[in-house]
């Protein structure tokens, strides 16, 4: 089983434009879909397409349109309901790919609302294979709150606990650092806030700047990092390597989601036993299936494709 957590979920809404986006314009829309997302979320929708058991904690009451939406999906989860309505995305994409996105910032949480969320991942960890903290915090939340769930977990469960994994940005990110978690997913833009190293666009053209400044967070105690690298690939780095991959060249329709579908691809591999450099492998065909796609759909495993995948390894893998 894999367990996320989405602290602030969104009902994400996806605006397709027939010609580019012109601001300031009255322009008619092509197409529109909604479903329920968050990154969490996203990667439960992916995981479950795969036929891969997971399951999405987030807050929500019952009656909430991200909830409803879930139970209409069939996608499994479990609502923690705060009496407020959870925020709506909007993303305007361009045939191009080019995606615009807009995103609300969520109802705030109590600090009671916040530790019942807390105590509900850390009783739902009981058994997990992985544990995703995922997504920004709602307004007002701790920025060491998925610090705080790791620490917990961990206390609650010692050597039998999940393995976690954290895919956030800003200071909930680096706050996760000095936990240690087994696996940290940030795109270029974040690696180079977190580690000052280079900037996003350098880093997606430089995979070797990537990785080593996804390495330093590996001597910093995070047990590895995946950095996707927008239509470049991602780079994996772990104490015995580190690897690049770089996928097919697709016609993009959304890259909204296309990070979540990715890690889901990461863990889905991880599930089946593969090796890190199978699971970097997994994790772009995921993430290039998710770009082909229109809106948030997400892709099924039958829709990848991992053989189109080149992987090299950056540094030479240590031998156990």
């Amino acid at each position: 089983m894999i367990l996320t957590l989405t602290p602030n979920p969104s009902l994400d809404r996806t605006i397709e434009l027939p010609g580019r986006l012109e601001r300031g314009e009255v322009q008619r829309a092509a197409a529109a879909s909604a479903h329920p997302g968050g990154k969490g979320v996203n990667i439960v929708r992916a995981l479950t397409a795969s036929g891969t058991a997971a399951l999405a904690l987030l807050p929500g009451d019952p009656g909430d349109d991200v909830v409803l939406a879930l139970g209409r999906e069939e996608i499994p989860h479990l609502s923690l309901p705060i009496g407020a309505p959870l925020r709506s995305n909007v993303a305007i994409t361009e045939p191009d790919g080019t995606t615009t996105k807009v995103n609300e910032p969520g109802p705030a949480l109590s600090a009671a609302q916040l530790a019942s969320l807390l105590k509900l991942a850390v009783e739902k960890s009981d058994g997990a294979a992985w544990l995703v903290l995922a997504g920004s915090l709602p307004p007002g939340a701790p920025d060491d709150f998925y610090a705080r769930v790791i620490a917990a977990v961990r206390a609650t469960y010692g050597p039998d606990s999940p393995r976690i994994a954290v895919d956030s940005s800003g200071a909930p990110l680096a706050a996760s650092v000095a936990a240690s978690p087994d696996l940290l997913k940030p795109n270029a833009e974040e690696l180079a806030e977190l580690t000052g190293i280079g900037d996003g666009p350098s880093l997606e053209a430089d995979p070797f700047m990537a990785a080593s400044a996804a390495a330093s967070l590996v001597e910093r105690g995070v047990g590895a990092v995946l950095a996707t690298l927008g239509s470049r690939g991602a780079v994996l780095v772990t104490a015995d390597g580190s690897w690049l991959a770089k996928g097919p060249v697709i016609a993009a329709k959304s890259t909204v989601g296309a990070g979540d579908s990715a890690l889901a691809g990461y863990l889905l591999a991880s599930q089946r036993g593969d090796t890190p450099a199978e699971c970097l492998q997994q994790a772009v065909a995921h993430g290039a299936a998710a770009a082909s796609l229109p809106g948030t759909l997400v892709p099924s495993l039958k829709q990848t494709h991992p053989a189109d995948v080149a992987v090299t390894a950056l540094t030479p893998v240590k031998e156990k």
